[in-house]
Formats: C-alpha cells, structure tokens, sequence
C-alpha cells in the first residue's frame, strides 16, 4: 500500500521540488502537440440509472430534483436503496476492450482518457485504498488496467482522470433526509467523507474546508493511481483550484514528475479554472475553446452529446460534421480537442457514438495530414461565422458557411480547411493569401499549387490582390473539405 513516506522519497530523489517556480519548469509533450484528438470516456455505476447525467450519484440525494424522484420510482426510496447498492447492477458483463480500441482507433484518436475515478467515488481501478474499486465490486476487473493494455500494445497514449477532489461534498445531501447515508459516515464507506457542500463552488475559499484527513486520502489515491498506471496525462476535474488542496497539489505534481523523469517517460497535467500557475500544465477549456489563436497548447474536453457525460437514454447528440468542425477550430487555434463518449452499463458503447466515431475516423482519413502534427499559421480563421468561446459555449451548434476556413500548416504545405462546403460547384475566396507586388503591406505569397484532399480533379484557380480564387466542386458528403496550398 502507498504512503507518505514513499511519495516523499520519490520528491526528495527527483529534479522536481514541490514549488511552483519548480514545478513550472514541466514542458508540454511532444507527442501530445502532434496527437490533436483523443477519445474520453464517462463509464462507472452512474451508468447504471442511465438517467440525467454522470451527476446522479448526488442529485439522487437531493429532494426534489428529477434523479430523486426517478431513483424511488425505479429502484425504491433512498433508505432502503442507495447509491452503492448500484454497484451490484454494474456488471460490464460486455466489456471488451480490443473492440473498444479496434473503435477508437477507427475514429483516428491518437490518445485515450477512460476516467479512474468521478465523483462519486468508485475507482474503476484496482486499489490497495478502498474496496469500492472495479475489480474487488461492479465489473470484478481492472477496467483502467485492461484499457491500457490494449491501449499499449497499439502505441495510443494513455492517460486517465481523476475527479475525487469533488467527493468532498458530493454525498452530503443524503443528509438532509432518512437514507442511507448517516449522520457520520465512516471512513471505510463509499459515502465518506459526505461533507457539507459549499455555497460557492468558485470561491476558492470557500468553506467548509476538506478536512486534512481527506486531503491525504486525496494525494495517496493520486500517487497511487500514476505509479501503478503511469498515465502519459493527468486530467483533474473542477474544485482542486480550491486553496486548500495547493500544498497537497503541489506534492503530487512533484511526486508525478520526478516519478516520470525516473521511468524517462514525459508527463503533464490537464486542468481547469487556473488550479495550476500557468505554465505548470496544460489549460482545459470544457465545453468550450478560443476566439483566436493562442501561444500556449490548450485543450477542449467536450461530449459527442449536449446533455450528458455518461450514457443515458435521452441523449441529445451532435453531429460528426460538428465535431469536426469543432476539431478543426481548435487545431487552427493551437489545441486538441478530447472527445467523450458514455459506455452502457453492461460494456456496450451505444450504435451512435460508434457511428459518429467512425464518420470521423473516416474524415481523417483522407485529411489528417490538415490535422495530425500540424501547427498554427500566421492567420487561423477566415470568414463572418466564429465559433462561441468561452467553457460551456457549444450548447449549440455554430453556424458556419462556406466561406468559413481554417489555417493549419504542415511539412511546408499550407491547409486551408473549409467548414461548411456547399452541394453546388462554388468558387471560394481566401483573402488571407493576397499577392500583390505593388503593395507592400499585402502578403507576399507566391502559390504554385492548389489540391483538394481526397479528389484527384485539377482545381481551377487564381491568386491575386484580392486573395486566392479557388473553384470547387460540389459535394455530397456535407463535411469539411481540406485545399492543400503549396508555394
């Protein structure tokens, strides 16, 4: 079993201290700038309900909230039917990671992020920390270790999450009412430690406080989790930027890194609302990104559903054209985007989330090149249509037209990478590649050729003051279509 003093040891034998000034001195993967996408998965009892969200494990203690009423209706009333008797029903009994692979590498992800443990507590992990884990309970395997196996054996990078921080507070509603969660939860339940909640989540001193005991079963589920799996990434959810967790945060990034810098792996922590100094990790934009460019790499963690991380039976699906579309804006402005999908309870991955997987898989196909390694150019976006900014900006979709590109550049090729391409044969106008001699403050870029991806017709164009005139074909395929701009 992990402890303190070998977390200690491996902090006291690295380069990493367990200050920021150190810390900060951690690079961005090489691997990871090229990757671009990567598939995130929400599985775990939650999934069992398949009803509201991957939130159920609270809202279910909270009277008058439509889980609440749901959980009595289906299962009988909180005192007599928990949360953890779900645990028994969360069976995965067709759980098979090579075809979950066999998928995922179909769709053109090059990194995986299955979740170790939400927030309601059960690691889908094997633990010498707590019995509530996937292979001692539930599934009686490894799920995280089964993942990373066949994950391995492809070369996709693997990483995982952690949101145990918010598990703190997740159960205390149960309180509030005759359930199953005491007054005093011990700590050998699943319910502990079920501290009040606090009234603001983004006061980042915000009481109550996690008690320190907490905060220590915290680090040691962390440090367990990256030496028994050695994640390539770390994804941390929301409430570590709490003031509280910094000296235990700064602990285990040291513990993290120099563990790393031994096995002579390289390693970076995805996070969330400034929980880390910039420049300690890689910026999380959820369900959300930039409206421009930016000098750092970043990430967009969004879901192949609107109204949902894990599986339920009401999804409200995007589309794979939106997704793409999302992808594309995001590379051009320096990001990856980490797309999730939610497993059924029984192991099954739902015929939609494989059919909009594959419709991207086969998109990059033919235009990853646009896409994989690709860095950004001088200009990232072109055209009237910009994508919201901001977390929780894609509630809807945007509304891109044909005139809407992207930039990316590559291997001494430019990618001009149209969003919305239109049915009908259509000239396009990229202002962005003007060339006039006569005016010194237009670009000079002389073009000597113009593709399109995945079609071998000669393309009709011509560069001038105005821009690049470009004449396209029309299109069945309804997806963005990738010009190949070489000079």
């Amino acid at each position: 079993m992990i402890n303190l003093k070998e977390i200690d040891q491996v902090i006291l034998a690295g380069p990493f201290a367990p200050t920021w000034d150190s810390l900060s001195k951690q690079v961005c993967p090489d691997w990871y700038r090229d990757a671009k996408f990567g598939i995130f998965i929400h599985w775990g009892v939650y999934s069992v309900p398949a009803f509201g969200s991957e939130w159920y494990s609270r809202n279910m203690y909270i009277q008058g909230n439509p889980c609440y009423e749901y959980h009595r209706e289906q299962f009988g009333d909180q005192a007599s039917f928990g949360y953890q008797d779900l645990i028994p029903l969360f069976r995965a009994e067709q759980f098979d990671p090579t075809s979950w692979l066999n998928l995922f590498e179909d769709s053109g992800a090059r990194y995986l992020f299955p979740v170790a443990e939400h927030h309601d507590g059960f690691q889908m992990y094997a633990s010498s920390l707590s019995p509530y884990n996937s292979l001692e309970m539930g599934p009686k395997r490894d799920v995280l270790g089964q993942l990373k196996a066949e994950a391995d054996k492809r070369g996709l990078r693997f990483c995982t999450s952690s949101h145990r921080a918010e598990h703190q507070f997740f159960f205390s509603h149960g309180k509030e009412f005759e359930s199953d969660i005491p007054q005093f939860v011990p700590r050998n339940s699943l319910y502990w430690p079920a501290e009040l909640e606090p009234k603001d989540h983004f006061d980042l001193t915000s009481e109550p406080y996690p008690s320190a005991e907490f905060l220590e079963d915290w680090l040691l589920r962390t440090c367990e989790l990256v030496r028994d799996y050695q994640p390539e990434l770390l994804y941390f959810d929301w409430w570590i930027q709490h003031e509280s967790f910094r000296p235990y945060l700064m602990r285990f990034l040291a513990y993290y890194y120099n563990l790393a810098f031994q096995e002579g792996r390289s390693v970076a922590v995805c996070y969330k609302q400034d929980a880390l100094p910039f420049g300690s990790g890689i910026v999380e934009m959820e369900r959300g990104g930039y409206s421009g460019v930016q000098s750092f790499p970043w990430q967009m963690d969004t879901a192949i559903a609107r109204n949902s991380w894990c599986y339920t039976r009401d999804l409200v699906y995007k589309t794979s054209k939106e997704l793409l579309q999302n992808l594309i804006d995001v590379v051009a402005k320096n990001g990856n985007l980490l797309l999730n999908i939610g497993p059924k309870a029984d192991g099954t991955i739902p015929k939609r989330d494989q059919q909009i997987l594959r419709e991207m898989g086969d998109w990059l196909a033919v235009n990853g090149e646009a896409i994989y390694g690709s860095r950004p150019w001088r200009v990232a976006t072109e055209g009237s249509s910009q994508q919201a900014w901001g977390a929780f900006s894609d509630g809807e979709a945007p509304s891109y037209t044909s005139q809407d590109i992207r930039y990316t550049f590559r291997d001494g090729f430019l990618y001009a990478l149209q969003l919305d391409p239109c049915r009908e044969e259509e000239t396009v106008l990229l202002t962005s590649l003007a060339y006039n001699l006569t005016e010194p403050q237009i670009l000079h870029a002389r073009i000597q050729k113009v593709e399109l991806l995945g079609n071998s017709q000669e393309l009709d164009w011509q560069q001038g003051a105005s821009g690049l005139q470009v004449k396209l074909p029309g299109t069945l395929q309804n997806q963005p279509r990738v010009l190949r701009i070489s000079f």
